[in-house]
């Protein structure tokens, strides 16, 4: 039975999971240190489990291509007052690549990375200064390919079980860190459908607290509310166009900037 908390009618949040007293329980693909809560072993096991056609509803996934550079996000997954939240970093508005945009922290592998994991983990500290050691993985997905970039992604799934302050570490690649409310997420006033030109493909997308989310972040945080439990009817749903870009050119670069946006 899934246990993860809903938002009621009027979007409000249920009381922390720490006062709820939920008792916690391991998932697959932990590792040794404090085991997650109780209600995310359900989404845990569903990322764990999934194909990567099902982390996606605007489009059929695109094969893996040869030469595609290895490269992973954190979805990293809080308790606050405000409830169960998701941390994301918005992209400095002068980048080359996907400018000002929300996207999971994350990025290219490097060549000291021994695991998606610890290449997601790396990213969040190098972007945001995250402490690993508040962070106990849960799951990481399957990879994803994304053609206009050619990387191939794996999200990885964790719960933020002892918190710190982050903020942006480089403000030439990151402007804005922000702990979005699961509950916000989820509310149907906050979601909407993008269409996008240049593919023509139709895909999740939400705005809220001053951002839009979308590509291939915003499907991802629609597969987390699928399989989490936290996702409440919102179709059909205003269908809008894709953002314009705000600055143009290719980028080498190997951070997030290169993993969201108009990726999907």
């Amino acid at each position: 039975m899934n246990t993860a908390p809903r938002p009621d009618s009027t979007g409000a949040h249920q009381p922390s999971l720490r006062a709820q007293g939920v008792q916690a329980r391991a998932a697959p693909g932990s590792a040794d240190g404090p085991a997650g809560p109780d209600w995310l072993a359900d989404l845990a096991k569903a990322l764990h489990t999934s194909r990567p056609d099902q982390l996606s509803r605007s489009r059929p996934p695109v094969m893996r291509r040869s030469g595609a550079r290895p490269a992973a996000v954190l979805m990293l997954i809080g308790d606050s007052p405000d409830g169960p939240d998701i941390l994301l970093i918005e992209r400095a508005p002068d980048l080359r690549s996907h400018a000002g945009q929300p996207a999971f922290p994350g990025g290219a592998t490097d060549l000291g990375d021994a695991s998606p994991v610890a290449t997601a983990l790396r990213e969040a500290q190098e972007e945001v200064g995250l402490d690993p050691a508040g962070v106990q993985v849960l799951a990481a997905g399957p990879a994803l390919y994304l053609p206009p970039s050619h990387f191939l992604v794996t999200p990885v799934l964790a719960w933020w079980h002892t918190p710190c302050p982050v903020a942006p570490v480089d403000t030439s690649e990151t402007s804005a860190v922000a702990r979005v409310p699961v509950a916000e997420l989820a509310d149907p006033a906050n979601r909407v459908l993008v269409h996008h030109a240049r593919t023509g493909h139709v895909g999740p997308a939400f705005r809220t607290r001053g951002m839009f989310i979308w590509g291939f972040t915003g499907g991802l945080l629609d597969a987390l509310l699928r399989m989490g439990g936290w996702e409440r009817p919102w179709l059909p749903a205003e269908q809008v166009k894709a953002p314009t870009p705000t600055a143009t050119g290719t980028t080498e670069g190997s951070r997030a900037s290169e993993l969201g946006g108009d990726s999907e």
